[in-house]
């Protein structure tokens, strides 16, 4: 695996932990790695709380939109390297085929979108995911890469997700 390598995250709507998840690849894995992110049932809109939380901890939220994982299937789409899941329903449906051998995993993170109650209980609740992604994402950029093969790099960044 040599060059840049892509990433897709995938959650169902692609409204918070896929959209956070991509911009914390984006900022902590340049230049080796670009992140993208999409749903299987996109929203539409990225959620206000998501982009509250990146801003933050000062990362970009230029250019985030939640879209559908169509647009990662079809021509002229980037060849993907990874696939992660970091919402148990994404993890469960049937995903188009994607091009290419693409190392797949699932890194379940609660919905932060779920809570309700007071504006400190929901706030919580995204920081947390935030941080979670933010833990696996430096364990996975972490990864000897180059050593790995495919199929020991799969096991490696499925463990990822169970931290």
């Amino acid at each position: 695996m040599q060059g840049v390598r892509n990433v897709l995250f995938l959650c169902t709507g692609n409204s918070a932990r896929s959209i956070m998840a991509e911009a914390i690849l984006n900022s902590k894995g340049k230049p080796s790695f670009n992140a993208h992110s999409a749903g299987s049932h996109p929203t539409g809109a990225v959620r206000p709380e998501a982009l509250r939380q990146l801003e933050r901890v000062h990362l970009s939220t230029r250019g985030l939109r939640s879209k559908s994982w169509d647009e990662f299937a079809g021509e002229g789409a980037p060849q993907l390297d990874f696939i992660l899941t970091v919402c148990d329903n994404a993890a469960k449906e049937v995903c188009p085929v994607w091009p290419g051998r693409p190392v797949t995993a699932h890194w379940g993170i609660s919905d932060p979108a779920a809570v309700r109650g007071t504006e400190e209980k929901v706030e919580e609740a995204y920081r947390e995911a935030f941080f979670h992604l933010e833990r696996r994402i430096s364990v996975f950029l972490g990864l000897p890469f180059a050593s790995l093969d495919s199929l020991s790099l799969k096991r490696e960044v499925e463990k990822i997700g169970h931290k």
